[in-house]
């Protein structure tokens, strides 16, 4: 008896053994292998919002492969970015050419104190303020190297990242049918049905808040440039990018490009100031009660307590990315988690809505 008993300690021990060693080295290879699990992770959401259109045009175009239905939606994604990107860019380009030749008035201008950039400055007394650290300033322009180098790997990095992304997505795109079959195969048909029916309830949540949210930041961005222009600000394309940029990211990120437009359109007139204060704060009220509750209406129904929530979570664990991802992710937490209870109740699982 008491063999039996030792043999049953040892074997317990042994699991409990093998149960840390197993969790260590999960960690270890999560802390080791985390910039890659992140793009995996980025590649799999925008993999769920593109397999709707992906299998819309399998089933259109009748004559169309898998892998030809794929790579078009992908090549008309791209062309999209392309497109955007281009739209953005020729203002760039060109306002950037036009504040390499207007800096030596700028810098003549903000020392004379004329200009609104030159009023503020003689106000806070930026001039004398840099004179009197000269040394400092040069001291501090010498150690830029360092940082520069990093700023052009980071650079680097983001753009292996996109690449990797895109072509992960497609992949995973190419082979969602074979891998969802081999999944649901596993399970009995009552069960792998109740899996389908949910998978499928949390891809239209990933994809209505992925393609919605990128409609309403576009909105925005597009809206906040004819604005700047029409007032004349300077560096209208690029203060609308960040806006728009901003505008992705839930609750703050309006705020915040909105704050960076009313102050370069204070720094151009007290009026185009007031005018972009207007601005920002009707269409905050449009986007907040009429685009929001029309994109998002049908696909994430969340409480804006569990989106504040989710949002600190996920900045908390993964910076900016987590605040993108937030909002869906709690979305299909709510959905697996609604419809676990609703099981464990009754006994049967909800009807999809």
């Amino acid at each position: 008896m008491a063999s039996a008993d030792t043999r049953t300690t040892a074997r317990r021990t042994l699991v409990v053994i093998a149960l840390v060693l197993a969790t260590a080295v999960s960690l270890y290879l999560v802390v080791h292998t985390a910039r890659v699990l992140v793009w995996i992770v980025v590649a799999a959401f925008f993999a769920v919002a593109l397999k709707p259109a992906v299998d819309w045009t399998e089933r259109r175009l009748t004559w169309c492969r898998r892998w030809l239905a794929t790579l078009l939606v992908f090549f008309a994604v791209a062309l999209l970015l392309a497109g955007l990107v281009a739209l953005f860019a020729v203002p760039l380009v060109r306002e950037g050419s036009q504040l390499y030749d207007d800096f030596p008035r700028i810098v003549a201008d903000i020392r004379a104190g004329r200009g609104p950039v030159g009023h503020l400055a003689e106000r806070f007394h930026v001039v004398s303020y840099l004179e009197s650290h000269s040394d400092q300033i040069r001291q501090y322009a010498s150690n830029l190297g360092g940082p520069t180098l990093g700023f052009l790997t980071g650079v680097a990095t983001t753009v292996v990242g996109i690449v990797t992304i895109f072509v992960l997505a497609y992949l995973m795109v190419l082979q969602a049918p074979k891998f969802v079959a081999a999944l649901l195969g596993l399970f009995e048909p009552a069960t792998a049905e109740r899996i389908r029916r949910v998978g499928s309830a949390c891809a239209r949540t990933v994809t209505g808040y992925i393609t919605g949210n990128l409609l309403i930041s576009l909105v925005c961005g597009v809206l906040t440039y004819v604005v700047l222009m029409i007032l004349g600000v300077p560096f209208a394309g690029l203060i609308a990018l960040f806006v728009a940029i901003a505008d992705l990211i839930p609750l703050v990120g309006a705020t915040l490009g909105a704050a960076v437009a009313i102050l370069a359109g204070f720094t151009e007139s007290v009026t185009a100031g007031i005018v972009l204060i207007v601005f920002f704060v009707a269409y905050q009220q449009l986007e907040n009660h009429l685009l929001q509750p029309l994109v998002f209406a049908r696909t994430v129904q969340l409480n804006p307590l569990t989106v504040l929530i989710a949002i600190l979570i996920a900045v908390e664990l993964a910076g900016i990315l987590g605040a993108l991802l937030a909002i869906p992710v709690a979305g299909t937490i709510q959905l697996i988690a609604r419809d676990l209870w609703h099981g464990r109740r009754t006994g049967t699982p909800p009807r999809a809505s």
